[in-house]
């Protein structure tokens, strides 16, 4: 029974942390406005989950790797938004400075 309630747990924390990314993935991708969101942030949190997901691996958490995965995607995609952003703003601003 005690195993049963630490994997019960593994989930709803998972499912908790992942859960709390969609409302800015969906926001992110229908505005396209990240100007608030944090570069830094998110890269290091990308990151982080990127090793979560292979601790995950090495002690053989299904529930680990599934959530860290699904979280992954979601901050990824504000990452990869937040980039392209930044890169659109450089190169306005590059253009904008030649003429």
């Amino acid at each position: 029974m005690t195993q049963f309630i630490g994997e019960a747990f593994g989930y709803i924390c998972g499912i908790c942390t992942m859960i709390s990314f969609i409302p800015q993935a969906i926001k992110s991708i229908r505005t396209r406005n990240v100007a608030g969101l944090s570069l830094s942030m998110y890269f290091i949190y990308c990151t982080g989950l990127v090793f979560w997901i292979l601790y995950g691996i090495y002690l053989k958490s299904i529930q680990m790797i599934i959530c860290d995965v699904i979280t992954l995607l979601f901050s990824g995609i504000i990452l990869y938004l937040i980039i392209v952003d930044r890169r659109k703003k450089r190169l306005c601003s590059n253009s904008k400075k030649m003429v």
